[in-house]
């Protein structure tokens, strides 16, 4: 019975669908693992069990009556805890928001429900979604799978640990500068950032709940809504259901996503960007894809190392610029005060994190117009690069999974290759598909030698999500996919 716990998600529906398991036998199935294996991750942090089995009793009745509520028909789901689910508690990590009670589904989680799907819980984020690792004051820490000393990731890391560990099916996370990917990396699982814009951020926390209460909200720079599977198949089917305008754009607008670029792996033309002096990858992590790059090949794959004509160090500063200006919006009046008056304290020569950080925070709106502007820059040299190559695959982070760090996060440091590095360089290469608002999946494609996960991250053209997604699955057609973590 184990191996039902990571089946894909089109899996276990199709066995609904076929009379091999109810609804309400896979929930029960999930609510015994949780119980007996989530105390040692936390996980999943808040369930409703009552509603959740309600609703699997529903769907085993509409299944008798030969009546399909969509792709999802009685799946078992978990929700990042920073997207609203109604009658549950959103709490973004934030003690402040610890009972907060949504009253709505968010727009991700209503396409999801419209669809079949049951929400059986929340999963674990930092405060406000703002951290690589997953922690906070309201649920605690999140542990990896694969090792419990160890992170797994941020934002989604609950999300990532959930699914990694068989607790649940299918889970939505959300990403601003690798969120949906870091985790997955970490985890052994997979993940897929959307092209910006193409998924509904209604509901999402930040913003702060309550202040919308129409069909308008804010959309937040570089973040998006996207999946996190077992199963790059799985990712294909949700962003066939999740993909869609913001509620005020449906009077007019649609969105009808293009197909995979080519059929097949060989006829593909991949670039491949193993490392950069600006941010130098392990070689824990840039040995195990180069082994999978190698293997890719010797099956036909036309992969070459080059990159878009973009300077990565460039392209990383534009980013943290444009990402601090997001999270210095959302800091209350007097730290903003206190950032403003440090940076202009700051001499030009200090270019650490954190002064960068403050720079960008508290920068002037004509700061801003400059950045975005270098940011378009970049996105044409993007669109240049796939005019001759489909797709392009880099590491999602220059480290696996490390142990946990609650200390300030300007003082911490990684380890690469030996050398301590700042914890910031973290997204360094997730940063590459945020700032230009690309579509980026990754997938898992090995081990370290200490035996934690390694993925790679594919990165495709602006709405041409499919191709990076196709890229992907032929890929784990090859090298295999995911792996549970031992004692799961």
């Amino acid at each position: 019975m184990t191996e039902l716990a990571f089946q894909s998600a089109v899996e276990q529906v199709g066995a609904i669908r076929a009379g091999k398991i109810s609804s309400s036998e896979l929930l029960d199935y999930y609510l015994e693992r949780i119980k007996r294996l989530n105390s040692d991750l936390n996980a999943i942090v808040c369930m409703d069990i009552e509603q959740a089995k309600e609703r699997a009793r529903a769907a085993d009745e509409a299944m008798a009556r030969k009546e399909v509520w969509g792709l999802l028909h009685g799946l078992p789901v978990t929700i990042k805890d920073t997207l609203e689910v109604s009658g549950m508690p959103c709490t973004a990590g934030a003690p402040q928001l610890k009972e907060h009670i949504a009253s709505k589904h968010a727009e991700v989680v209503q396409s999801l429900v419209d669809d079949g799907a049951i929400v059986l819980g929340k999963t674990n984020v930092p405060l406000y979604a703002g951290d690589f690792q997953s922690f906070n004051d309201v649920y605690g820490q999140t542990n990896n799978p694969w090792d419990a000393s160890l992170t797994p990731g941020g934002s989604s890391g609950g999300a990532a640990a959930a699914l990694s560990a068989g607790l649940c099916s299918l889970e939505i996370g959300s990403d601003l500068g690798g969120s949906i990917r870091l985790p997955p990396h970490f985890c052994g699982i997979c993940g897929h950032k959307p092209s910006y814009g193409i998924v509904p951020q209604k509901g999402h926390i930040p913003p702060p709940p309550g202040i919308f209460t129409g069909e308008y909200s804010i959309g937040i720079d570089m973040m998006v809504v996207g999946p996190l599977a077992r199963s790059i198949e799985d990712i294909e089917q949700a962003m066939d259901i999740i993909v869609g305008p913001e509620p005020p754009d449906r009077r007019a607008r649609s969105i009808n996503l293009p197909g995979p670029r080519k059929p097949s792996l060989e006829e593909y033309k991949i670039g491949f960007w193993p490392d950069d002096p600006a941010c130098a990858v392990d070689a824990s992590v840039g040995d195990v894809i180069q082994v999978a790059i190698d293997d890719l090949s010797r099956n036909g794959a036309s992969i070459t190392e080059t990159h878009p004509e973009i300077d990565f160090a460039n392209s990383y500063n534009v980013f943290l610029s444009l990402n601090a200006a997001v999270m210095g919006a959302g800091v209350p009046e007097k730290m903003f005060k206190k950032w403003v008056d440090t940076a202009g304290t700051l001499s030009i020569e200090d270019a650490s994190y954190s002064s960068n950080f403050i720079r960008g925070a508290t920068q002037r709106h004509r700061r801003w117009i400059e950045r975005n502007g270098m940011r378009e820059i970049m996105r044409q040299k993007w669109a240049d690069f796939f005019q001759t190559y489909d797709a392009l695959i880099c590491p999602p982070a220059v480290l696996p999974a490390f142990a946990h760090d609650h200390g300030y996060v300007f003082d911490r440091v990684l380890s690469i290759n030996g050398v301590e590095r700042p914890y910031m360089d973290i997204m360094g290469w997730s940063g590459l598909a945020s700032v230009a608002k690309l579509p980026a999946t990754v997938l898992p494609v090995g081990r370290t030698p200490e035996g934690l996960p390694v993925g790679i991250q594919v990165i495709g053209p602006y709405l041409e999500d499919r191709t990076p997604i196709h890229i992907a699955r032929l890929i784990s057609e090859i090298i295999g996919g995911f792996m549970p973590p031992p004692g799961f």
